[in-house]
């Protein structure tokens, strides 16, 4: 098999996952450890925007990632997938919710499906890293604000052409102070 035929064979996740899995602790064990987590993707197909503890969060991020790109690579007709999916969604209309809405949303992206935020921590109380992770293109308002361009605000203009009448003024001292060092 040729490199090309390799990277059929799988789909290429665009986050980093780690190879070794975080320690969720959980009475029930791994089992437990597992039900967490389909509670966690189920809640993110379904408010697509979380906020919880860092290390649930960044696990939960690489299974809903996986299964997104598993759904938008085989579709709803191929038998692996679809059982991959009706394990990890337990509300069985998020299922129709992933097809029929995410694969759309996510079909034409070069980038992760998923974003991840650190939250800010409210010091006395919470003692564990928060974060957000949420579903690009979600109808919530964005969490990081978008930069404005400033330049044409008023204050900006005038300190620009202060600074160009500075310059322009020191331009003129130099100039002077070589031809006087010239003439000497």
């Amino acid at each position: 098999m040729n490199q090309a035929e390799v990277s059929q064979l799988m789909s290429k996740l665009r986050i980093r996952v780690n190879p070794r899995h975080k320690n969720l602790k959980s009475p029930e064990g791994p089992q437990g450890r597992l039900n967490k987590l389909r509670k966690t993707v189920n809640a993110l197909f379904k408010y697509e925007r979380l906020e919880l503890n860092y290390t649930l969060a960044d696990e939960t991020r690489g299974y809903a990632e996986r299964l997104i790109s598993e759904a938008i690579r085989h579709g709803d007709t191929h038998k692996p997938t679809m059982e991959m999916a009706d394990y990890w969604i337990e509300e069985k209309q998020l299922i129709h919710k992933l097809f029929k809405v995410l694969v759309p949303r996510f079909n034409d992206y070069q980038t992760s499906y998923t974003m991840l935020y650190r939250a800010p921590k409210a010091y006395p109380e919470i003692v564990y890293p928060r974060s957000v992770l949420e579903l690009r293109g979600n109808p919530f308002p964005v969490i990081l604000p978008q930069r404005l361009d400033q330049r044409n605000f008023i204050h900006n203009v005038l300190l620009d052409e202060a600074k160009k009448a500075y310059r322009a003024e020191k331009y003129e001292e130099i100039t002077k102070s070589l031809e006087e060092q010239r003439e000497e």
